[in-house]
């Protein structure tokens, strides 16, 4: 049995001793804490010397992995010592560095390959943990370094690889703010402004990056309100590190030593039994050698959940726009603007257009039926649909640009850009190929939604008898119908309908789109015109899907107890054209309720939990951790309408309370239009 000691300059009452199994050796493994005392450690170092296998040099400062590189004291002390002795001595150096890469690469891979993507990442010691620094660069570029601020007492951080490189060479421009010890320690406020900057920092921060030496030191200061949700990497996470992390609400604990044993042991012991297990003298183990163990071993990072649940949050970003000079009005101040000066919406309309993005709300709360979490930001341009097609699609386009890097400094890692008015239909492709993040457009879903609304309706509505399993004998049509959203939407009703009519401008597209919804549903029988007003009044079900329905669809002459579906943006209809039919429901696409018990965020004009068809779209990416751009042609396809429904039923999303142009439907809504719309058939069938 081979025998393993740990002299740690660490406290003596965490000291143990045991036996474990590793490379098909058997080990006796012993700690000798010091207290701190350095003579007490060296004279432990003689004594075992010839006596252990291996020694492993516990709570030592390792020097920085980026700059100089010099050894403290005690370290270099004791390091000289050991390299006098017959047996092989360790600080577990080689292999902290070895397992700090490997555990991100690791991890990254494991959990599809966007685990970091695009993260806020913090470090209290980028000269200390610059490897795991250097491997996360390569996933996002949200970096944030405290060296300047602990180490120097200077009010700023570092944000890239690079600054931290110009830092640990002394030549980082940062470096001429270093105050005078007598201003630094004797003014009050200073101080407070470098905690205030500090926790900041910490609050806003996804993954913080704790050194393992003096970690209580590093957190002590920092409550569950600081570090709840937040991922910490650290190095050896003992028991009372796991704990002390578990009160403060931290969801996930990495710990890049690999745990072997049955105990937690650091990087030092770990590479004393490599070196003791392989026979190999102090100072002649490699990089390489450690990474090939690591692997045949299957080392794996640790990952500790300390609520005992895995936890996996990602991050979206959605752009929202006003509908209408009503949405502005939500602006507390821009309200009392409008009482106060009849007639100025017109200009502030004009002028919001020119507003950079902002943040409106953040969205928290969502949790997918798998566990999966997702939170976000909803990020507000100022331009109306009426603004954006007074602009040039590259306007609307440079704001949208705008918006995408807000969201990557935000931590998103995809953006969904929302309903944009016919014109830039071609606008998401733009937006896809210079953005910074992945884009959606969300229309994928929208179509999706917008059946699902219209079924749902038309179900409540009881007007047309549904029969399980069959499709349903009823007529329907579709304005608009070679556009991106129409043509999905022809696809779907033609799987539930026996009738679908198809109108649209160019008899040739819908020639097109008519045989092809043949070959999928060959029982479906199809119309194709390029004049909505010829069959309008036959029609159980109408999809306004272009905006040129608002011409040619006169919601006077449609048919009683008939269910429109309005997913243009802006409505073709107001609330004055709903309510001269109120035997009619005119519904705006379908909403979707959000899954989760405690979903948050700020008003949007739908009810509590209950997002738009384009927003759940890039949420349920988010949940599914699909970080691509989906949705952004003008031509929607057909199979990703059907797979991010099928994602949508895996998350949990349903459909939410159906909206009209004026407010939500509810169940006695919808019985006072079918009793009106029976009236109304009524009185036509005795004329």
């Amino acid at each position: 049995m081979k025998q393993i000691v740990n002299i740690s300059l660490g406290p003596s009452n965490d000291d143990y001793e045991f036996k474990g199994k590793f490379l098909d050796h058997n080990f006796y493994i012993r700690r000798f804490g010091t207290d701190g005392n350095l003579e007490k450690a060296e004279d432990l170092l003689l004594q075992w010397n010839k006596k252990a296998d291996a020694v492993g040099l516990g709570y030592v400062k390792f020097p920085y992995t980026i700059g100089p590189g010099i050894l403290n004291k005690e370290t270099k002390e004791l390091q000289k010592l050991g390299s006098q002795l017959q047996i092989p001595v360790t600080t577990g150096d080689t292999l902290r560095s070895v397992a700090h890469e490997w555990s991100l690469r690791h991890l990254q891979f494991q959990f599809g390959g966007n685990y970091f993507t695009n993260a806020r990442v913090f470090f209290f010691s980028g000269m200390v943990n610059s490897t795991i620094a250097k491997v996360m660069s390569e996933y996002t570029d949200n970096l944030t370094f405290a060296d300047p601020v602990l180490e120097n007492g200077i009010p700023k951080f570092l944000n890239s690889i690079k600054d931290l490189e110009l830092y640990a060479g002394g030549i980082h421009g940062v470096l001429q703010w270093v105050p005078s010890k007598r201003f630094s320690s004797a003014a009050m406020p200073f101080r407070l402004v470098i905690e205030y900057i500090m926790r900041k920092a910490v609050q806003k921060a996804h993954i913080i990056v704790v050194p393992y030496y003096n970690f209580f030191s590093y957190l002590e200061d920092y409550t569950v309100d600081d570090l709840k949700g937040k991922i910490i990497v650290t190095s050896s996470a003992y028991d009372d590190r796991v704990e002390f992390l578990k009160e403060r609400g931290v969801d996930v604990i990495i710990d890049t030593t690999p745990k072997v044993l049955e105990k937690v042991v650091g990087t030092s012991v770990l590479e004393a039994m490599i070196l003791a297990a392989l026979d190999i003298p102090s100072g002649r183990v490699r990089p390489d050698d450690l990474l090939e163990i690591i692997s045949e071993q299957k080392m794996d990072p640790r990952i500790v959940y300390p609520s005992g649940e895995p936890k996996r949050v990602n991050r979206f970003a959605y752009v929202i726009h006003p509908l209408s000079q009503e949405y502005l009005k939500k602006v507390k101040p821009i309200e009392i603007l409008s009482d106060m000066v009849p007639g100025v919406m017109d200009t502030v309309e004009r002028v919001a257009a020119y507003a950079p993005p902002f943040v409106y709300s953040k969205v928290t709360g969502i949790k997918s039926p798998t566990g999966v979490e997702a939170q976000g930001w909803l990020i507000a341009l100022g331009e109306t649909p009426e603004q954006m097609q007074s602009h040039s699609p590259e306007f609307t386009t440079g704001r949208i640009l705008e918006a995408a890097k807000t969201a990557k400094r935000l931590g998103a890692q995809i953006m969904g850009i929302g309903m944009l008015p016919k014109a830039m239909k071609d606008t998401g492709v733009e937006v896809a190929k210079h953005a910074v993040l992945p884009i959606t457009t969300g229309n994928s879903y929208v179509a999706s939604a917008a059946l699902w609304a219209a079924s749902d309706a038309v179900r409540r509505m009881g007007l047309i008898k549904v029969e399980k399993g069959k499709m349903l004998n009823a007529t329907t049509m579709v304005i608009g119908a070679t556009g991106p959203v129409g043509a999905i939407c022809s696809r779907l009703l033609a799987k539930a309908f026996k009738h679908v009519h198809m109108v649209g401008r160019n008899i040739a597209k819908l020639l097109a789109l008519q045989e092809s919804i043949r070959e999928e549903s060959p029982e479906v029988k199809l119309h194709v015109s390029t004049r909505a007003d010829k069959y309008l009044m036959d029609m159980d079900v109408i999809i306004a899907a272009s905006s040129g329905a608002g011409k040619i669809l006169d919601i006077m002459r449609v048919k009683p107890g008939c269910v429109i579906t309005d997913v243009t943006r802006p409505l073709i209809f107001s609330r004055e054209d709903a309510a001269k039919r109120p035997d009619v429901m005119v519904i705006q696409s379908g909403e979707i309720f959000l899954p989760g018990d405690n979903v948050e965020m700020k008003d949007i004009g739908l009810p509590p939990k209950t997002a738009y068809a384009g927003l759940a779209e890039t949420i349920v990416l988010a949940l599914e951790g699909r970080f691509e751009s989906f949705t952004v042609g003008s031509d929607t396809e057909w199979e990703k309408v059907r797979e991010v429904y099928r994602m949508g039923l895996k998350h949990g999303m349903k459909l939410a309370a159906i909206s009209g142009v004026s407010d939500v439907f509810s169940d006695e809504d919808i019985l006072k239009v079918k009793e009106l719309a029976l009236k109304e058939i009524i009185k036509a069938g005795t004329q």
